[in-house]
C-alpha cells in the first residue's frame, strides 16, 4: 500500500513538474501580457511548439486547447496572434500557421463550437496586406492553404463545412473566407452544379412539352406518340432519379446517425434542406400521376380510341391527373430557383423573399381567421340572403368583399335585408384594409430591414454548402490538377525582390480599400541562430503599457515623497512650538518662585 501511495505520488509529481511550464502557468492566470513575456524566452524554432504541445511521459496537450476549454480567451487570442505572426531575420521567415493546423486539423471547428469571437483573429491571422500602393493598387497575400486542403492526406478541408454549419452570415463574408470559396465555386463546383442543374431544366422542358404544349383538341398520332415519349422519360428519367437520390440520402443520414426528432418524430436531416424535401414531394406527386395516367387507362379502350390516347371514356383519372400535373409544374419551377446562385444579387433576392414570406403566412393566417369568425357571426344572424344562407358561402362573399370582387349593387340589398349584417361587413372591411394590410406592409418593411442586412451572407451559405456538396463528389485525379493549378508550395513576395513563406494566394486589392501603414511583418536584426529566442519587439503591444505602468509607478513614488515631506514639516513645527510653549511655562513658573 504505502509502495502504491509513493508511485502515485511520483507520477503526481512528474506531471506537475513537466507539465506546470510558465506557458500554463500564464493561461491559468488569463492574461495576454503574462503570455508574451513567458513565450517571449522560448527559441524561435520552438516557439509554435510550446503554444500548442506539451508532452508529459507518453502524453501531450495542447496549451492553447486548454485555454479554450478552460475559459482563458485573452490569453487564446494572444495564442493565435503570436502563432500568425510572420517574424524574419536576416535568413528566414517564421510563421506558424502551418503548426497551428498541423496540430489542430480540426481548430475551424473547435473555434465555432467554443470560441467564435476567435475566428476573426484566426482568419485575419491569414491575411497580409502591403504598406505600400503602386498605380492604385495593393498587394494582398491570402495564406489559405489549410482551409482549402487537409495537409496530412490532401484531400478537401473541412474548414468550409464547419462554417456553412456555424450558419453565421458575418464570418462568411471574411475576405479570406471568400476568395477561397470563390475559388472552389469557379474551378471546381460550378461546372458539376450547372450540369446537375442542365439536366433538371431540360426534364422541366420535357415535362412542359408532354403536359403543356403538345395535344389538343384531335391530336394527331405523332402527337401522341411525342406525349408518350416526353411521359415515360420523366418516369424514368426524373422520377427514378430522384428516387435514387432520396434513398442515397437516406442510407447516408440513417448510416451517419443524423435522425432530428421533431416533435416526437424521427426524421432525416435532409429533409429539413429546401431542395431535398421539394425533391421527395414531386417525387410523390409524380408517382400519383403515374398510378392516373390516363394514357394506361386509355389502353383498355384501344379498340374504340387511337393508340396513346389520352382521353378516353373514364374521365376521373384525367381530373385528378390534371391536378397532379398543376402541382408538378410549380415544383419542378420552384426547385429551379437555385440556380440563382451564380449571381449573389440574385439569390440575395431570393432569400429575403423567403424570409419575407413568413410574414406573409402569418398575414394569411390572420385574413383567414376573420373570414371564419364573420362568416360564423353572420350566418348566425336573422336574414333571408343568399350569399350568408351557410358557413361556406359566407365565407365565398367575405373573400370576394375583401378582393374588391363583390358587386356594388348588392350591398343596398344587403342594407335593406340586415342593418346587423351591413355593420359586421363594414367592421371586417375596416379590420382587413385598415389593419391587416397596414400591418403586414410594416411586418414587411420590418423584415426587410433585418434581412437586408445579411443577405449577403445568407446567399454565401447557400453557395458554400453547395460547394461542399460538390466537391466531396469530385474524382481524386481533378482534385490533384486543382491543388497543382494553385501553386500552394511557390513562396510569395511580400514586396520587390522581398520573397515571402509559401502556402497562399497572391492578390491585388484597391488602395483605398484596407488602407494600413504598418508593416505587420515582424523584422529583427542580430543572431539568426534557430536556437535563440526573439529579441523585444519594440511594436509590441506590452511594450506601451510597460512604459505606462512604469511612469505611474514614479508618479505615485513622487507624489509619496511630497506627502512624507510635507508630514515631516508639520510634525517638526508641532514640536518645536510645544517647545517653545513649554520653556516659557518654566520661566514663568521660576519667577513666581523667585518672588
Amino acid at each position: 500500500f504505502r509502495w502504491s501511495l509513493t508511485l502515485i505520488s511520483k507520477i503526481l509529481v512528474r506531471t506537475i513538474l513537466e507539465g506546470s511550464t510558465i506557458v500554463m502557468k500564464a493561461i491559468n492566470t488569463n492574461s495576454a501580457r503574462a503570455l508574451r513575456q513567458a513565450i517571449a524566452i522560448a527559441p524561435r524554432n520552438k516557439r509554435a511548439t510550446e503554444l500548442l504541445n506539451i508532452t508529459v511521459g507518453t502524453q501531450s496537450i495542447s496549451p492553447f486547447y486548454w485555454a479554450i476549454d478552460s475559459g482563458s480567451l485573452e490569453c487564446a487570442k494572444a495564442m493565435i496572434e503570436d502563432l500568425l505572426t510572420i517574424r524574419a531575420d536576416r535568413d528566414k521567415y517564421y510563421f506558424g500557421v502551418d503548426e497551428l493546423f498541423t496540430r489542430h486539423p480540426e481548430v475551424i471547428q473547435r473555434l465555432c463550437n467554443s470560441a467564435p469571437n476567435l475566428l476573426w483573429t484566426l482568419l485575419d491571422g491569414l491575411v497580409w496586406r502591403s504598406r505600400q500602393a503602386f498605380n492604385g493598387k495593393r498587394r494582398v497575400n491570402f495564406y489559405v492553404r489549410n482551409l482549402v486542403q487537409d495537409i496530412a492526406d490532401d484531400n478537401f478541408s473541412r474548414a468550409l463545412e464547419w462554417l456553412v454549419e456555424r450558419n453565421d452570415p458575418k464570418i462568411i463574408c471574411h475576405s479570406a473566407v471568400v476568395l477561397f470559396a470563390d475559388l472552389l465555386w469557379t474551378r471546381m463546383a460550378q461546372y458539376d452544379f450547372l450540369l446537375g442543374r442542365c439536366y433538371f431544366l431540360f426534364c422541366l422542358c420535357v415535362f412542359i412539352a408532354g403536359q403543356a404544349i403538345l395535344g389538343g383538341v384531335e391530336p394527331s398520332m405523332a402527337e401522341r406518340t411525342a406525349i408518350f415519349v416526353c411521359r415515360i422519360f420523366i418516369y424514368l428519367g426524373s422520377m427514378c432519379r430522384i428516387l435514387y437520390c432520396q434513398i442515397k440520402l437516406l442510407y447516408d443520414d440513417i448510416k451517419n446517425g443524423a435522425i432530428v426528432r421533431t416533435y416526437k418524430v424521427p426524421l432525416p436531416q435532409y429533409l429539413f434542406n429546401f431542395q431535398d424535401s421539394g425533391s421527395l414531394l414531386l417525387m410523390w406527386i409524380l408517382v400519383l400521376m403515374l398510378i392516373q395516367e390516363p394514357i394506361l387507362h386509355c389502353l383498355a379502350y384501344s379498340e374504340q380510341f387511337a393508340l396513346f390516347a389520352t382521353s378516353c371514356m373514364d374521365p376521373g383519372p384525367k381530373e385528378a391527373y390534371a391536378v397532379f400535373s398543376g402541382f408538378a409544374m410549380l415544383l419542378y419551377w420552384l426547385l429551379l430557383v437555385n440556380l440563382s446562385i451564380f449571381s449573389m444579387k440574385i439569390s440575395a433576392f431570393v432569400l429575403v423573399c423567403g424570409r419575407v414570406m413568413v410574414e406573409v403566412c402569418l398575414f394569411l393566417m390572420a385574413f383567414l381567421f376573420l373570414i371564419v369568425a364573420f362568416a360564423t357571426a353572420i350566418t348566425a344572424f336573422h336574414h333571408s340572403l343568399y350569399e350568408f344562407s351557410s358557413v361556406d358561402k359566407g365565407m365565398k362573399t367575405l373573400l370576394d368583399i375583401a378582393l374588391g370582387m363583390y358587386p356594388t349593387e348588392n350591398y343596398k340589398i344587403m342594407m335593406k335585408e340586415s342593418v346587423w349584417v351591413e355593420i359586421a361587413v363594414i367592421v371586417f372591411r375596416i379590420l382587413v384594409a385598415v389593419v391587416l394590410l397596414n400591418l403586414l406592409i410594416a411586418q414587411l418593411n420590418m423584415a426587410y430591414k433585418l434581412a437586408h442586412a445579411d443577405m449577403e451572407g445568407y446567399a454565401r451559405l447557400t453557395r458554400a454548402g453547395i460547394i461542399v456538396t460538390t466537391v466531396e463528389q469530385v474524382s481524386r485525379k481533378r482534385w490533384r490538377k486543382f491543388l497543382e493549378s494553385l501553386n500552394f508550395e511557390q513562396r510569395l513576395e511580400f514586396n520587390e525582390g522581398d520573397i515571402g513563406v509559401a502556402g497562399g494566394i497572391q492578390v491585388y486589392e484597391p488602395s483605398n480599400e484596407n488602407p494600413t501603414t504598418v508593416d505587420s511583418v515582424r523584422r529583427f536584426g542580430g543572431s539568426t541562430a534557430p536556437n535563440m529566442p526573439w529579441p523585444q519587439d519594440p511594436l509590441a503591444e506590452d511594450q506601451g503599457s510597460d512604459r505606462l505602468e512604469k511612469l505611474e509607478k514614479l508618479v505615485v513614488k513622487a507624489m509619496k515623497s511630497v506627502t512624507d515631506k510635507k508630514d515631516g514639516k508639520g510634525s517638526t513645527g508641532i514640536s518645536s512650538a510645544s517647545g517653545q510653549q513649554n520653556s516659557s511655562g518654566a520661566s514663568t513658573k521660576s519667577q513666581d518662585n523667585i518672588e
